[in-house]
């Protein structure tokens, strides 16, 4: 076999060997002679220091002379190759000053982008391993793919008005970096035919508040993927600063796109202009406090124990405003819903937009959130065909309507005169799905009865697929199915799969 490889032609062996880490391409060059030459001609280079093995833990806190050796000679042998293409950095020690790693680091990006680089992909994954990208290894003419994640800083002038960045050629922007929030937008508009745009922010918790998503104005962008998290156990003041941020409005400008993944906390307001190229949007929003106070009813207040509230006792304010947002993408096809998406339409949208080209409806569900927005958003859906939910159970609310089987409990309704019955507006028995996929079925009783309200309410029902969690697979699924196939059905026409 390896004679076999040896015989192949340099520029298929140079082909496989890019496709290893830069430390495995390197180390083939002692096989043989026919080998020892064969590294000028891989085109992308991979430094990745945390598959580097030190010799005892100081060496690896501290940082060791070893990786920077090896990244330093194997640039030094590559330096006149014009095969570079792609060029990858994960650094994670710092073993000099601030000054001199930085650079010795610009260093390294300015070698390998001298040579017509088409892909950059730097990583910065620790603190202490900060570095300030220098401005001119912000600008190229052959660049198509960058991607800058961790601790790096990028030069910005301090007058605000410039920034020494051009990316003619950039169609594939990743930031997931800690810069203020104007540089975002200046650093955008230095890639005038940029087509994919990535932006997270919360993936380090030691970076601090990071809103890089607030702001995104392009018109050739046609894929955007916004995560703007806050991380788990902050302190109480630096949630502060990430509520304060989000009492801006976000702006979204982007004619041209077409897949939108936005997740992050409600701001106050959205200014979204028309996105009608739009195919297919993933929500994940989530709302900054809980909304057990209204499990029963939104227009009373309820206190943990869910007895009435007085007159007097005002309710709680529900922060933020999607609805621009929501009906920005009125045009979708195809439409992904998170568990917090769906109370964030049911109390921060004040109108419910008609998605008359939705086709695919995408729900995830837990026992944390409700369905209450369930049956206007079916309603809002006049030719949906398939849809899709993971996972069945839910918290149990009395506006879920007849989406869902619940059947809520509260004993302070018993003596309330203050509550007004709502007369039930069937959703399901007018909605037009063909295609039911269910996943993470468990077979519980809330889940069984959900599966009896949708087969017996669905009228245009001719295909369920119900996936089962793997716990009850094997003898389980066999009851499961017989559960099912037992259940009764409106439509003539519909078959269930048990997956």
């Amino acid at each position: 076999m390896g004679d076999s490889i040896s015989s192949l032609p340099d520029e298929i062996l140079g082909k496989l060997l890019s496709l290893v880490p830069t430390k495995v391409a390197a180390s083939t060059s002692v096989l043989s002679k026919r080998w020892r030459n064969l590294l000028s001609l891989v085109d992308s280079l991979s430094f990745d220091e945390s598959m580097v093995v030190y010799p005892n833990e100081e060496e690896a806190t501290k940082g060791s002379q070893r990786f920077c050796d090896f990244v330093d000679k194997t640039l030094a042998l590559l330096h006149n190759s014009p095969a570079i293409k792609t060029f990858s950095l994960y650094r994670v020690a710092k073993t000099m000053s601030y000054n001199d790693e930085c650079a010795r680091l610009n260093r390294w990006i300015w070698t390998a982008m001298e040579q017509g680089l088409l892909e950059l992909h730097l990583y910065a994954p620790a603190s202490r391993s900060t570095v300030n990208i220098e401005p001119r290894v912000l600008r190229s003419n052959t660049l198509v793919k960058l991607t800058i994640s961790g601790h790096y800083d990028i030069d910005v002038d301090s007058d605000g008005e410039s920034l020494d960045v051009f990316f003619p050629a950039l169609k594939s922007l990743s930031l997931m970096v800690a810069l203020d929030i104007e540089s975002y937008p200046r650093i955008i508009h230095a890639c005038p035919v940029l087509e994919e745009l990535t932006i997270r922010n919360g993936d380090f918790s030691d970076m601090g508040p990071l809103w890089g998503g607030t702001v995104v104005e392009h018109a050739s962008i046609k894929r955007l993927v916004i995560a703007t998290h806050v991380p788990d156990h902050i302190d109480y003041y630096l949630l502060l600063e990430y509520f304060e941020n989000a009492c801006q409005t976000v702006r979204f400008q982007a004619p041209s796109l077409v897949y939108l993944d936005y997740s992050s906390f409600v701001f106050r307001k959205y200014d979204v202009g028309d996105l009608d190229s739009l195919v297919e949007a993933r929500l994940s929003l989530k709302l900054w406090r809980s909304t057990s106070h209204y499990d029963y009813d939104d227009d009373y207040y309820y206190d943990y124990n869910g007895s009435l509230c007085d007159d007097d006792d005002p309710s709680p304010p529900i922060f933020g405003d999607v609805t621009c947002l929501v009906a920005a993408i009125r045009n979708i096809t195809t439409l992904h819903l998170s568990p917090d998406s769906l109370e964030v339409f049911h109390f921060c949208c004040k109108s419910m937009p008609i998605f008359n080209n939705l086709l695919n409806l995408s729900i995830e569900s837990n026992n944390q959130n409700g369905w209450q927005v369930m049956p206007l958003l079916l309603k809002s859906c006049p030719n949906l065909q398939t849809l899709v939910f993971k996972g069945l159970v839910h918290k149990v609310t009395n506006r879920c309507g007849d989406a869902c089987a619940c059947n809520p409990q509260n004993p302070s309704l018993k003596n309330s005169k203050k509550m007004k019955k709502k007369k039930k507006i069937c959703c399901l028995q007018t909605c037009p799905v063909k295609v039911l996929e269910i996943s993470d079925y468990g077979g519980c009783f809330q889940e069984v009865e959900q599966m009896r309200h949708f087969l017996g309410n669905l009228k245009c029902l001719e295909t369920v697929k119900v996936g089962v969690v793997p716990d009850n697979k094997g003898k389980n699924a066999e009851f499961l199915r017989a559960n099912l196939m037992n259940l009764p059905k409106l439509s003539s026409k519909c078959t269930i799969q048990l997956l």
